[in-house]
């Protein structure tokens, strides 16, 4: 390889252009191609947790996902006790398994992702996760009647006297302030959870519509914010009128039994208001009907 040094004219006189050898540059190898593995699966495994028998499979990959077809073909779900399932995509990343009728209770059901299979993906390992099923924990929640029924595996467990949404303050066309009537999936719960009116914008504590709360037995039901939780105080309304701001307020001793029986993937079915939940508002994945459902697999119908 020859280089040559920089010609410059200095008192009249022409530098000479001198001749330098270097060592052969180092082939330049592309960069590895990116493999494609899971990140998260939820809800956890049959030891960590039993699940409801309303429960999503939620997958999300490290990146986004190019052939969706292919990846598809190579996630399987298997039961115990079979019913017809189907994946759904919401994003380049998260892929969402839900089935077309509710999970039979006191089951295991397997989840096999063959990444490895994907031409290019030899590398990366395939994943199994099992889910344990529990008890078929179905609850209705009547906000005209201002009562939650419970069901557990088919025979109704417990009779609640609630609170749900008042209505009354209507954002962007929405009345944020009322309970969202559809099919709910528990997504998680707290002892204590810690409420604020910052969701509504108001975080100074002079604004009479501030208000932040220690609210114990929180089970979470939707990503707006609702709940099934112990009501702070007002417990003349329990049972007679809606007074909340969206959340289904419940008694002290069935709040704290209703969170004790909780389970992710639970069903709480919401009736009599004028909201109405939307399909991906958290899980409430069983707001699509089937055929609607089945639209979002990028696998031919």
């Amino acid at each position: 390889m020859r280089l040559f040094v920089a010609v410059a004219l200095a008192c009249g006189l022409l530098a000479v252009p001198s001749v330098a050898h270097a060592k052969p540059a180092a082939a330049v190898t592309p960069a590895a191609a990116k493999k494609l593995d899971i990140a998260d699966i939820t809800p956890m495994g049959q030891d960590k947790e039993k699940v409801g028998v309303g429960f999503p499979i939620i997958v999300t990959f490290d990146r986004d996902v190019q052939d969706k077809a292919a990846v598809e073909a190579l996630l399987q779900v298997q039961s115990e006790r079979p019913v017809d399932g189907a994946w759904r995509w919401v994003s380049a990343r998260k892929v969402i398994y839900r089935t077309k009728f509710y999970w039979k209770p006191h089951q295991k059901v397997t989840f096999t992702a063959q990444l490895s299979k994907l031409p290019g993906n030899e590398s990366v390992k395939d994943v199994t996760q099992r889910f344990a099923v529990g008890p078929a924990n179905i609850s209705v929640v009547d906000t005209r009647k201002h009562v939650m029924r419970v069901t557990r595996d088919g025979k109704l467990a417990k009779k609640i006297p609630i609170s749900a949404g008042k209505g009354g303050l209507v954002k962007n066309g929405v009345d944020v302030y009322l309970t969202t009537s559809g099919i709910h999936l528990a997504m998680n719960k707290k002892p204590v959870e810690t409420m604020t009116s910052s969701w509504l914008g108001v975080t100074d504590p002079k604004d009479p519509r501030y208000y932040k709360e220690e609210i114990p037995w929180a089970v979470r039901i939707s990503d707006s914010g609702e709940y099934v939780h112990q009501s702070a105080g007002y417990y003349h309304f329990l049972g007679r009128s809606n007074q909340s701001h969206g959340c289904v307020r419940a008694t002290p001793a069935g709040a704290k039994w209703f969170y004790g029986i909780a389970q992710r993937g639970d069903v709480i079915k919401i009736t009599g208001t004028k909201r109405k939940l939307d399909w991906n508002n958290g899980w409430s994945y069983w707001q699509l009907n089937w055929t609607e459902w089945k639209k979002g697999s990028a696998l031919p119908r």
